[in-house]
């Protein structure tokens, strides 16, 4: 029990962040960014090569892979959504759009990277072992760790700054904010950028891990929008919930349905469903209408 809760945690941990940055970009724009999951590997490549290929500190590949997807989704919103959503009033049009990046992006890494897997060494040697309890290496607690703390960063900037106060404005009542001053077209741009920054972020992280190879994005993002469906789509709070409720069936699956065979995705796509089906708003999000 103890090693299902202790992967539980760790899989949630990832989750809530890929979870945030979609989250984000729903709240504020209304958007469904279909390529989540391409920008989550785009960032697991830009530290690959800055680890491997220029042999700097796995933290400077990091780094630059929060900065690389924060450019990428500042001009994708400014160049992109905002002129759409300016010019159509459907939602189709952002979608379509959405899906259009996807492919987009699936070039770019194919072009650019290939379509092998890639990933960096261990950050940390050792396993960690608590009385067979509970075994886990080293290089994943430290992953974790570290995705809990980006998670309780971004909640206090969200709190407690001034970007972060004027985006949650957006999210709660757009009209009232830019009647009391807000600028729509920036704090989108910011939100767009700092939703693609965290997709860059865990995709740098997990490249230590899981690695990283061009087939991951469609599913990455179908595990984003599996997480604020359950959550409730543009509420925080349910994204971060939602990562770790994920996270905690797909290692109970994982334990206890490894004997019948690869089926635990069925169960928790059949067991959504149902939920669904009960409380179509999510967790903590508000009924439709």
């Amino acid at each position: 029990m103890e090693q299902i809760i202790a992967n539980g945690l760790y899989l949630g941990a990832q989750y809530a962040l890929i979870a945030l940055g979609l989250t984000l970009i729903f709240s504020l724009m209304n958007v469904l960014n279909f390529a989540h999951g391409q920008m989550y590997v785009f960032g697991g490549f830009v530290t690959y090569t800055v680890v491997v290929q220029l042999g700097l500190p796995f933290i400077v590949g990091l780094f630059a892979s929060a900065i690389v997807l924060a450019i990428l989704g500042a001009a994708i919103e400014k160049f992109l959504f905002a002129p759409v959503i300016r010019r159509s009033k459907r939602d189709e049009s952002t979608m379509l759009l959405a899906a259009g990046i996807a492919f987009f992006l699936d070039a770019v890494i194919l072009l650019a990277f290939g379509e092998k897997q890639r990933g960096v060494p261990k950050i940390v040697n050792g396993v960690f072992n608590w009385d067979m309890r509970i075994i886990m290496p080293y290089d994943r607690i430290l992953i974790g760790v570290l995705a809990i703390l980006l998670i309780v960063v971004f909640i206090a900037f969200m709190n407690y700054s001034r970007t972060g106060r004027a985006m949650r404005a957006l999210a709660q009542d757009k009209m009232a904010a830019q009647l009391m001053g807000v600028n729509v077209a920036r704090y989108s741009m910011i939100g767009f950028a700092l939703g693609a920054m965290l997709a860059g972020l865990v995709g740098g992280l997990l490249v230590t891990i899981t690695g990283v190879n061009l087939g991951m994005g469609g599913p990455t993002s179908v595990k984003a929008f599996l997480m604020i469906m359950i959550g409730g789509a543009g509420v925080i709070s349910g994204a971060i919930a939602g990562g770790f409720i994920l996270g905690m069936m797909e290692s109970v699956g994982l334990t206890v349905l490894s004997a019948y065979g690869d089926i635990t995705y069925l169960v928790i796509f059949a067991t959504l469903m149902v939920f669904l089906a009960v409380r179509p708003q999510g967790l903590m999000g508000k009924p439709w209408g």
